[in-house]
């Protein structure tokens, strides 16, 4: 029996490879609705805005944001989103090849909810999913995206 509620992910990484990888580990795992898949800031920005008028246009439970990308890049797309009172509220977890302690601290201090060093492997790419899924739609309580638009009320998990 799957514990997991109907989630949407967006994965905000300019990788194919990456892409891939953990579009496959999601979709193995059953955790998620089909995840929004964007190659740069720039295009997630683009949905995200949409989504605040736009009811038929889902907005994330949860952002995967790679921190290295061309254009706008993950740090600056972190500041941006947790500046806006409509999308302040979805978490980001950033998933990146970086393990430098100057990225997490940026990461955190952007408000980032989490930060996650991407495994090489399929197999360590799907733990790494599991494990961010058991948290984020099993343990971690969530409100409705209905809330989420109306009240803009922070949440605890």
């Amino acid at each position: 029996m799957n514990l997991y509620k109907a989630a949407t992910i967006m994965l905000v990484d300019d990788d194919p490879g990456d892409q891939k990888l953990i579009k496959m580990s999601l979709e193995s795992q059953h955790i998620t609705n089909t995840p929004i898949v964007v190659s740069s800031a720039e295009e997630a920005l683009e949905y995200l805005e949409k989504s605040k008028t736009d009811t038929s246009i889902v907005q994330p439970d949860l952002i995967l944001l790679d921190l290295n990308m061309p254009g706008i890049g993950g740090r600056e797309f972190l500041r941006l989103i947790k500046s806006d009172p409509k999308l302040e509220i979805i978490p980001i977890v950033v998933l990146t090849a970086s393990d430098a302690d100057k990225d997490i601290l940026t990461s955190f201090k952007l408000q980032a909810a989490g930060y996650v060093k991407k495994p090489v492997t399929l197999v360590d790419f799907q733990e790494a999913i599991q494990t961010l899924s058991d948290y984020w739609f099993t343990i971690c309580k969530r409100i409705p995206h209905d809330s989420n638009k109306q009240d803009n009320k922070c949440f605890t998990c």
